[in-house]
Formats: C-alpha cells, sequence, structure tokens
C-alpha cells in the first residue's frame, strides 16, 4: 500500500493584520498542508477595546467560539433575511456564522480587556481550499471602492463627487478603531437564545472527577447549528488527565484548538502508524484526518480543546471507554484478534467497564 505522508504538526496562527482596533490571525493551507486536504479553515480575531471589524461576508461557513472577554457584540444579516441581528458576546459563548451570512464585529469595552473569538469551518465552497476568503463592504480593500465612480452613481443616484465620497471616506481596512461615546446597536436579548449558545454554562455530557469534563453541543441541543452544519465539543482535562482514543466513523476531519493548558497528543492512521506524537499548547490548532484515531493527556496544568466536526450530528467512536468497539464485538472475536487468553481478555474488558472518555490519572 503507498505510504501517504502527513505533516499533522499543530501549528500557531500567523498574523494577516495589526491596527488599533485589534488584529487577525489566520492559518494558511500553505503552510498547514492538512486545511487544504481536509477542507478546514480556521482563523482568530482580537478585538482591542472600541475595535470593530467592518461588515463583510465570507465564502465559508464556520463557528466562533469566545476564548476572551465579556462585552463583545455582534451584528448579522442572514442569507435570505434583510433584518439586522445584534447579539452580545461573552467568553464560553458559541456563536454560528452560516455561509454567506453579512457580520460586524464590535468590543464594546471601554477598559483594557480584549474580545477574542477563534473561528473554526469547513471551506468546500471556498475560493482557496483550507482559507477563509473574506469581502468587505467598505474600507480600503471593500467592495463599494471596487466600482467606478459611474457605476457606484448609477446605482445609488448620485453624482460623481458624492459617489466617490460613498464609496472612497472610509480608508480603514478590516478593523477599525471608534471614537470613544459612539453608541451601538443594543443586543437583542430575545434572539441571542436562538443564536448564541453558551457551552461554559452547558450541562456535561461526561464529567469525570479528578479526569474533566466533556461537552458536545449538535443541532439537536441548538438547531442554529444545522445553518452552518457544524457541530462542536469542548473538553475540559484534568492535570494529567486522558481525553482517550476516539476518530469519526463517518469520514468528516476533526479540528480542535487547544484553549488554554498544554498537553500531549498522538494520532495513529493508516498501517497502525504513529502519524503524530507531540506536545500540544494553547494557541495551536490540530487536524486529524478522516478515520484517523486521536488521543490527548493533559500536563500538570491541565488543558481545554474545543473542536468542530463539519456534520450535524457526529458519529464519534471511542476505543477504550465503556461504548468502546472492543466492548461490541464478543469474547471470543476479541480474544483471537488480540492473540490472548480468555483470562486476559477479560481483564481487558473489565477495566473498560469502568471507563469514560476521560480517564483521571494513575495516582
Amino acid at each position: 500500500m503507498a505510504s501517504m505522508d502527513f505533516d499533522l504538526s499543530p501549528k500557531l496562527a500567523q498574523e494577516l493584520f495589526d491596527g488599533e482596533g485589534g488584529s487577525y490571525h489566520s492559518w494558511s493551507s500553505s503552510g498547514f498542508p492538512m486545511l487544504g486536504k481536509e477542507r478546514v479553515g480556521a482563523g482568530r480575531l482580537v478585538l482591542r477595546p472600541r475595535g470593530f471589524a467592518l461588515p463583510h461576508y465570507a465564502d465559508s461557513s464556520k463557528i466562533g467560539y469566545v476564548l476572551q472577554g465579556s462585552d463583545g457584540i455582534v451584528g448579522m444579516v442572514l442569507p435570505k433575511s434583510s433584518e439586522e441581528v445584534v447579539l452580545r458576546l461573552k467568553k464560553g459563548d458559541v456563536i454560528p456564522v452560516p455561509l454567506g451570512a453579512l457580520s460586524w464585529w464590535y468590543n464594546n469595552g471601554d477598559h483594557s480587556e480584549e474580545v477574542v473569538i477563534v473561528f473554526l469551518g469547513e471551506t468546500s465552497k471556498s475560493h482557496i481550499p483550507g482559507e477563509f476568503t473574506y469581502f468587505f463592504l467598505s474600507g480600503g480593500q471593500g467592495i463599494m471602492g471596487g466600482f467606478s465612480p459611474e457605476f457606484i452613481g448609477r446605482a445609488y443616484k448620485m453624482n460623481e463627487k458624492e459617489a466617490n465620497k460613498l464609496a472612497k471616506s472610509q480608508t480603514g481596512i478590516l478593523l477599525i478603531k471608534l471614537e470613544p461615546g459612539v453608541s451601538m446597536p443594543q443586543p437583542n436579548s430575545k434572539t441571542a437564545e436562538k443564536m448564541v449558545y453558551n457551552i461554559d454554562a452547558a450541562p456535561a455530557d461526561v464529567e469525570v472527577k479528578g479526569g474533566g469534563v466533556f461537552k458536545t453541543l449538535t443541532a439537536a441541543r441548538f438547531p442554529f447549528l444545522e445553518e452552518a452544519g457544524l457541530s462542536v465539543s469542548h473538553v475540559k482535562l484534568e492535570a494529567n488527565a486522558m481525553h482517550s482514543p476516539s476518530y469519526t466513523a463517518d469520514g468528516t476531519f476533526q479540528a480542535f484548538y487547544v484553549a488554554s493548558g498544554a498537553g500531549r497528543v498522538q494520532v495513529v492512521g493508516i498501517g497502525g502508524k504513529r502519524v503524530l506524537d507531540t506536545r500540544i499548547q494553547a494557541g495551536q490548532l490540530v487536524i486529524v484526518p478522516r478515520f484517523f484515531v486521536v488521543a490527548q493527556i493533559a500536563d500538570s496544568e491541565g488543558m481545554e480543546f474545543v473542536s468542530i466536526l463539519p456534520t450535524t450530528s457526529p458519529a464519534v467512536e471511542e476505543f477504550a471507554s465503556k461504548k468502546s468497539v472492543w466492548n461490541a464485538l464478543s469474547p471470543l472475536v476479541s480474544q483471537v484478534a488480540l492473540s490472548v487468553s480468555p483470562e486476559f481478555e477479560e481483564f481487558f474488558k473489565s477495566n473498560m467497564q469502568k471507563n469514560t472518555v476521560l480517564i483521571p490519572p494513575t495516582n
């Protein structure tokens, strides 16, 4: 069988833009070929106080996860809707951004706290596989300035001078800083319940003393995820705890971003080959190819990561818990497959009965 070379090493984002209002960092598919291969994209937005990301749409559906901040605001106009929805964002919030949705982002805080959001998405319709391309309405790279004054004038019934004013007044690109005292539209808490979900406050799917907390968010619990076609899981590992081996059975990639802490990750792929065995830390992105098996062990400070799967009802199979595929197999099959005695097979299976996907450290 031909060997496939995968460079799966975790990567930090590259800074694409830095200005007074904040910065934007991205993972490029040229530096991280797995992104293009698995059609996954990621970026990180940092909004300084009064930082404003100009209105834009993108060629990918994605999910924003708020890593820090308590006073973020997002405005969104969904495709086929002519209404702006304004939502407040705080740490732990998950906000789906459907393909083609128009959005702007703002840090409403006047103190020094930044609002930081990591975006993970799938790029099957993007111009560059593995990357988000943004289309800005205004500013130095905006659509308004791209048309000639003649076209703008005709479209908006203006003379050339007015057309130039409309198209060229905003010279900032991507992110700008607004003057003090500008009051942005107020968030609507009624809509927020439908469009934003705080995963920090959500009930745990699995909680293990000394192990950690595992939460998964699918369209069944949060229907607005349907619009983005994605689901999210959030794993908080205690010191030295393990997120035991798992894989996706439905042919989708797993992408995870380390939100805090550090640890180790191993990935096993084709031919039983260990294709990744390395340390991971906050700020890094790891892509696990479809069907490959991944496991993580936290360092002494613990580790927290958020991951997306490009499906609304993921099929994640566990290898070492009571839900393990091993446990489903009849004893004789496991025994001959592993070439062990009946007693050892029984010992192996009984050890798994106590396990969930989170395994506390052995003292």
